[in-house]
């Protein structure tokens, strides 16, 4: 039986807060009232916001991209298919106990799957929406022309005009939500996601266009201890099994 209070007792909860340098541009395919063919996201209330989704998202790539630059074994993402490794076909060099989870005795699980969930493993991290602190009264609506390039000819596509609609730039707005950290998360993740959070310099679309460029206000208050770094350290060496 799930006991809630119990389990929201034991839930880690951290602040993060982003600060967009240049314009925001999180599209909200389908909203309508709005001039622009790509309207930004906003919440019930009006307010400006940045989907968990996206931040998970970019986190998880992130942080696939330091696990396996320090030796470790990743399961391929987004392919449902190839991000679980079942134990009667998987290869020696998945054979580790670190890919190894509880209540799964058929299947093995790469460390960011172990954190971030895969199709038949929960999540062991949940991020909330980052919410702008600005009213929304005080935000004009900022439309942006755009156009469609052919990467092949380098020249605009013909009818291909669209708009963009996006926060206001360089005033430095700000975005905070939360980040809650399940009982059964494993401590290596933290380590792992503030060196990941540090590599997340742009968020939404138009990024090559210079939109969604932002920094770090506030980033996730974790301790990391020597036995979480040196647990990273150890990448792909198997000498521990």
């Amino acid at each position: 039986m799930i006991v809630l209070d119990r389990m929201s007792n034991s839930i880690e909860t951290h602040t993060l807060t982003a600060v967009i340098d240049t314009a925001l541009c999180v599209g909200a395919g389908g909203s309508s009232g709005s001039l622009a063919d790509k309207p930004i996201v906003r919440n019930a209330e009006g307010n400006l916001l940045i989907p968990g989704s996206q931040i998970k998202g970019r986190l998880r790539h992130e942080c696939e991209k330091i696990a396996r630059g320090l030796g470790w074994e990743i399961w391929e993402s987004p392919s449902p298919g190839k991000m679980v490794i079942r134990r009667e076909n998987a290869s020696d060099k998945f054979k580790r106990r670190e890919y190894e989870v509880s209540g799964y005795d058929e299947t093995y699980h790469c460390l960011i799957s172990q954190i971030f969930g895969n199709p038949i493993l929960q999540s062991r991290v949940m991020f909330d929406d980052l919410i702008c602190t600005e009213e929304p009264d005080n935000l004009p609506e900022v439309i942006r022309p755009g156009v469609t390039m052919n990467r092949r000819r380098r020249t605009a596509e013909e009818k291909k005009l669209y708009f963009l609609e996006t926060s206001p730039a360089n005033v430095s707005l700000k975005f905070e939500g939360q980040i809650h950290l399940l009982p059964n998360c494993p401590s290596y993740a933290k380590p792992l996601m503030l060196a990941g959070f540090k590599h997340i310099h742009a968020l939404g679309g138009s990024k090559s266009a210079g939109l969604g460029w932002l920094s770090w206000d506030k980033l996730p208050e974790f301790k990391p201890t020597d036995e979480d770094w040196n647990f990273l350290a150890k990448g792909g060496n198997n000498a521990a099994n």
